[in-house]
């Protein structure tokens, strides 16, 4: 056994064992959601003050809290439609949260391209979720790229944590908009494969259809 895997079974047992507690005490999957919505507003707050590492700690328990739900909703037998929408939508507005304390720290200390930046980062992040959910309108699956939500918050953490958040926001921005653009390319060489089959399928069901007999 290695190292990483012992560690895997290691977390996995502790994460395993917060879920059945949090199912024996009859927290709602949903509420758990909201709650890691809450904890993420004061890592937001935490950021625009400036103490960058205690809001890493912070964006830390609230990803917990993004780990168990899902889980406790299954555990429970919770699992509902509404609930998968519901939990989208609030990790949008934790996303953004985290990201308007950012932006509302450079603000505060006039450094204004890094206020753009941030901004450029808030778009980026809201169309990597945007571009996958109205892509899977029209084919079966869209989850391409490399800078999904558990991808973006370890990146926040780290530059939380160390002291790199002007770093970890270039790396953000590039490689969420790489992420869109690869999304939208994706999506067109799908659809794009879709219309020439259905194209390809005309003049076939054309010659089969039945001739009018003569009169």
């Amino acid at each position: 056994m290695t190292v990483s895997t012992a560690i895997g079974i290691f977390f996995g047992k502790i994460i395993r064992a917060i879920v059945r507690g949090l199912a024996l005490l009859g927290f709602s999957p949903n509420f758990l959601t909201f709650l890691g919505l809450v904890i993420n507003i004061w890592a937001a707050f935490l950021f625009a003050a400036g103490s960058f590492r205690w809001g890493g700690v912070v964006v830390i328990g609230a990803g917990l809290f993004d780990m168990v739900d899902g889980r406790v909703a299954r555990e429970t037998n919770q699992v509902t439609r509404f609930g998968g929408f519901f939990d989208s939508v609030l990790d949008r507005y934790s996303d953004l949260g985290v990201l308007v304390g950012l932006l509302v720290y450079y603000a505060s200390i006039n450094r204004n391209f890094y206020v753009v930046l941030t901004a450029i980062v808030m778009t980026g992040t809201v169309l990597v979720s945007y571009t996958r959910a109205r892509a899977e309108n029209i084919i079966p699956k869209c989850k391409v790229g490399f800078l999904e939500r558990p991808e973006r918050v370890v990146l926040i953490i780290i530059g939380a944590l160390f002291n790199r958040m002007a770093h970890v926001l270039w790396v953000l921005a590039v490689l969420s908009n790489v992420t869109v653009i690869g999304r939208m390319i994706y999506t067109w060489q799908e659809t794009k494969g879709l219309e020439d089959a259905q194209l390809r399928s005309v003049p076939e069901n054309v010659d089969q259809a039945p001739r009018p007999a003569r009169l």
